[in-house]
């Protein structure tokens, strides 16, 4: 994206983590869940691809371990990818919405 001219903001999580108000706005009406970073280790000992929290607890969660939120989050024109979505990339940077993936 740096290469085609977008200009980025970058924020360490890990410096200066989201408050509880800041993730609650960012995930708006989105599933919650997609936020949480599967390959996190509290993600793994709470089982929570088998019992998720609930949304509040989940953004007090990432909140407080802010290694649990998916990276990197890029919000563009109001859209936001999460994690490495190569297409999903491409489709911010062309103002193009991401074509929807089949569920298998």
């Amino acid at each position: 994206m740096l290469e085609q001219g977008a200009e980025l903001e970058f924020r360490d999580l890990g410096a200066e983590p989201l408050s509880e108000a800041e993730l609650d706005a960012l995930i708006g009406a989105q599933d919650y869940r997609k936020f949480l970073n599967t390959r996190n280790e509290l993600y793994r000992e709470r089982k929570m691809s088998q019992t998720p929290p609930s949304r509040a607890e989940a953004i007090r969660l990432m909140a407080r371990q802010p290694n649990l939120i998916r990276r990197p989050v890029v919000i563009a024109g109001g859209r936001i990818v999460l994690g490495y979505d190569e297409e999903g990339l491409r489709a911010i940077q062309g103002g193009r919405k991401p074509a929807r993936k089949r569920a298998r």
